[in-house]
């Protein structure tokens, strides 16, 4: 029985679920070539950070608001986390992979706020990025008036990059919103995808000089399951929008548990800095011999069993419509919501 294990994901047309996600790693040719060698669907870049786009759009003699400047002055807490020294070298970096690997390549942008970003996703666009993952991250509390605020400057940010690109804008959020499923629905008009969840340095205190730290670590083995219910509740209540999972994604079994629960492809990350781009063959193997054993010849069949509750047949006939329309989309620029849509995606007045 031939199968295909090729994915859609938010218009990108991958030759697997698994996507390298955001790390220094993916930066590095002899890393790029083992990742796509194993079977990688895409590699994501690591991310450029806020305020080096604001640096870059100062040093293009474009003006900047108080509020960049002010991230700008903070800039060196969060220096320490650059992968990249700077925007201009990351558009060089970009350009390399796109040239030399034969599977897409994203982009990522981390911040919050739009400013000088939507000149700069037309950059990444024009060195041949195939889609830009914009991590989300507010800032201080004390910035914003309500919860509600901190969302519509997501939403404000996520529209206005959105519009400045032809290509797919997916966005990462963390697991910090009042509900997502709800924010997924209003996303619909932006973006062609969430990543779920992003994750942020942790927080430490130094005890010899009483000042806060942060330290990366890796995902814990096994964790990707606690996800599961989050990606059910997103995908059932929208499926119109495209999901990846993200976190803890280290086998094969992870692997086939998040497509079922509702995404459409997994981030794996922390796995190959354990084991190396091997454990990726690793997991498609896992996943075509799961496949088999269930009489599934591709991904479409396996999306058809996922195990989600509706209320009656009306309700189910809508999620395979919203379903279908998003994964028959053949290739084309997907399409891009109204600012009005229901949970299917429909579009409403």
């Amino acid at each position: 029985m031939s199968m295909s294990l090729k994915a859609n994901y938010g218009g990108l047309k991958l030759a697997s679920p698994v996507v390298v996600g955001a790390c220094a790693m993916t930066m590095q040719d002899p890393a790029r070539v083992a990742i796509q060698a194993a079977g990688a669907g895409a590699i994501v870049f690591p991310s450029l950070f806020e305020e080096q786009v604001i640096q870059w759009t100062k040093a293009n003699g474009r003006s900047i608001t108080e509020s960049e400047q002010r991230l700008l002055d903070r800039a060196g807490r969060t220096q320490a986390n650059w992968a990249c020294p700077d925007a201009q070298s990351y558009l060089s970096m970009v350009n390399r992979a796109t040239v030399t690997q034969s599977i897409p390549i994203i982009a990522s942008l981390n911040g919050y706020t739009a400013g000088g970003w939507v000149d700069f996703a037309g950059e990444l666009q024009e060195v041949g990025a195939a889609a830009i993952e914009l991590n989300v991250h507010h800032s201080l509390a004390r910035e914003y008036k309500s919860s509600a605020e901190i969302e519509t400057t997501i939403l404000d940010a996520v529209r206005d990059i959105n519009a400045a690109i032809s290509i797919p804008l997916f966005v990462k959020l963390g697991r910090n919103f009042t509900s997502i499923p709800h924010l997924a629905t209003q996303l619909l008009s932006g973006t062609q995808g969430l990543v779920l969840y992003g994750r942020a340095p942790e927080v430490d205190i130094c005890l010899d000089t009483l000042k806060p730290a942060s330290k990366w670590k890796l995902t814990r083995a096994g964790v990707g399951t606690e996800s599961l219910e989050t990606l059910m509740q997103v995908h059932g209540f929208c499926p119109a929008m495209a999901l990846a999972a993200s976190g803890g994604v280290a086998q094969a079994d992870d692997l086939i548990k998040v497509l079922l629960a509702g995404a459409d492809v997994a981030m794996v990350t922390s796995a190959i800095y354990r084991e190396g781009p091997d454990v990726i063959r690793t997991m498609l193997d896992g996943l075509r011999v799961f496949m088999e054993k269930h009489h599934m010849r591709s991904l479409r069949d396996l999306q058809m069993q996922r195990p989600l509750e509706f209320s009656g047949d009306e309700e189910r006939a809508a999620y395979i419509d919203a379903l279908s329309s998003r994964l028959d989309s053949s290739g084309a620029e997907p399409a891009k919501a109204s600012l009005h849509s229901d949970r299917w995606g429909h579009v409403t007045e």
